[in-house]
């Protein structure tokens, strides 16, 4: 521990950021980096030069401006463990085959970011805030007689439930995956899931389950968990998560809302791949609250067929609609299908087709997007209550069905697609199309129906949230207050 509190005190906090190498777990920490730099924290976010290319720009303009943010860029050892240049994002990886290999090279990393820390003496590191992926980063804290703190990229109520659902053991009480069971000790409301929706932390991987065994071990000596969420969303999760554990939760967001421009809502993620005027020029053309914005996000790898019957169902629907499809193995079916069937022209004026990154804040910001189809990832989740929107769930794995239970059972502003069971890389083929069209118009319609009165209330609820939102990461409120607690509680460490 620190040998002097008040000469640490009276010291420039430095927060080393180590995001993991994914853009659902980069995204928010780089909002984060910027939050704490706004707070007079001096910040060191560590990447590889691939990854900072993505998102160099904005935290050039952050430090320009005067904020005291530095990206440090470390190499990526793609040769040492046999990975291709350039493969130094989990989204880029073409399969599931590398993640081994990927995982390695990111345990790699430690003695350059050591060798980082070793040089750093103005100011000198305060702690490390890094992904829970990374678990070598808490050797390093030790080693530096700083703390640890953990970043999921969950919700607290996510977070809890699998916590909860771990040590009570319910998840054996059934006698089969499609069982439903309850949820102990989450929510006031009688929440259950079933084996097959439970995130990864409950599926077996042999050739992951030994780097997984290392986050969970490296997560019990962690100062504490910052959580991208704000307490009146989640009800009492954030202290009861912080009770099971023993240790300090700080909800700090929702921190998209730090994104105060177009361009850093444009260059949000990655470089967009649509023109974003044209976007903006094309949503003012419609009605407010008419259009759907579907987004399965970075790591969605439906197969071709799935694909189809989603631009099928929301072409039935007769609601305009943005659509964001990833590029990936076996796309060039999807792009034969769209190509004989004459799709894009089909829904020209309609629709529009975005096949890569979609500046999504941005578009969900504006007062024409009336409902958000998401695979419930908890950066698209909460991105969806910051702008006020109702949604249609569609989990596609991890904690998203959890995620899905949220938004549609406790807050009630979501409307299920009707996904039973998950679809996890490498099972694609095995598990087939999970939704037809006529799913997807059915949820569609129930979800932007303005006659109807639950579609109503759903509406009114989704806007309530998002001034909830906006309330707790203005001046005083929960979540600015928690940023206060976290850093000086590192000022006390």
């Amino acid at each position: 521990m620190a040998a002097s509190v008040s000469s640490k005190q009276n010291q420039q906090p430095h927060f080393v950021l180590v995001p993991f190498m994914a853009q659902g777990h980069m995204i928010p920490m780089i909002d984060m980096a910027r939050l704490f730099a706004e707070r007079g924290v001096f910040v060191s976010l560590v990447t590889t030069p691939h990854n900072a290319s993505r998102f160099e720009s904005i935290i050039t303009r952050a430090s320009d401006s005067g904020l005291p943010i530095r990206l440090v860029q470390i190499p990526f050892p793609s040769r040492e463990v046999g990975l291709p240049v350039g493969y130094e994002n989990l989204d880029s990886l073409p399969s599931r085959d590398l993640l081994r290999k990927f995982f390695k090279a990111l345990n790699m990393l430690q003695k350059p970011l050591e060798s980082y820390l070793e040089g750093e003496r103005n100011p000198s590191p305060s702690c490390i805030v890094s992904d829970k992926s990374l678990f070598w980063t808490s050797e390093t804290a030790r080693r530096f007689n700083i703390p640890r703190i953990v970043f999921h990229g969950m919700c607290c109520f996510s977070l809890l439930a699998t916590h909860n659902i771990m040590l009570h053991n319910v998840h054996q009480s059934v006698t089969s995956d499609t069982e439903p069971f309850l949820i102990p000790g989450v929510v006031p409301q009688r929440v259950e899931i079933t084996r097959a929706q439970l995130p990864g932390a409950f599926v077996i991987q042999p050739d992951l389950d030994d780097f997984r065994d290392k986050m969970r071990e490296a997560e019990t000596t962690a100062f504490g968990v910052v959580v991208n969420s704000f307490e009146e969303l989640e009800d009492g999760c954030p202290e009861r998560y912080g009770m099971a554990l023993n240790k300090k939760v700080w909800c700090i967001g929702p921190v998209s809302l730090s994104n105060n421009d177009d361009l850093d809502k444009m260059e949000r993620g990655n470089r967009a791949s649509i023109n974003y005027r044209y976007c903006l020029e094309w949503l003012d053309s419609k009605e407010p609250n008419s259009v759907v914005y579907a987004c399965l996000g970075s790591q969605c790898r439906l197969l071709p067929s799935q694909l189809v019957e989603l631009g099928l169902g929301l072409e039935a629907s007769g609601q305009p609609f943005i659509w964001v499809v990833k590029p990936g193995e076996r796309f060039f079916e999807f792009e034969e299908w769209l190509s004989e069937e004459g799709f894009q022209e089909r829904i020209r004026g309609k629709g529009i087709l975005i096949m890569g990154w979609a500046p999504q804040v941005l578009i969900l910001a504006h007062k024409a997007v009336g409902g958000f189809l998401t695979h419930c990832g908890w950066n698209s989740t909460i991105e969806g209550v910051c702008s006020g929107l109702p949604m249609i769930t569609w989990p596609l794995f991890a904690e998203q069905f959890l995620n899905e239970k949220l938004v549609v059972e406790v807050l009630r502003v979501g409307v299920r697609v009707g996904v039973e069971v998950p679809v996890r890389w490498g099972d694609e083929e095995k598990i087939g199309v999970l939704v037809k069209r006529d799913g997807v118009k059915r949820a569609v319609e129930m979800l932007m129906d303005g006659r109807d009165e639950e579609a109503k209330s759903r509406r009114e609820r989704a806007r309530g949230l998002r001034e909830m939102a906006r309330r707790a990461t203005d001046e005083g409120g929960s979540s600015y207050l928690n940023i206060s607690s976290l850093i000086q509680d590192i000022a006390n460490y």
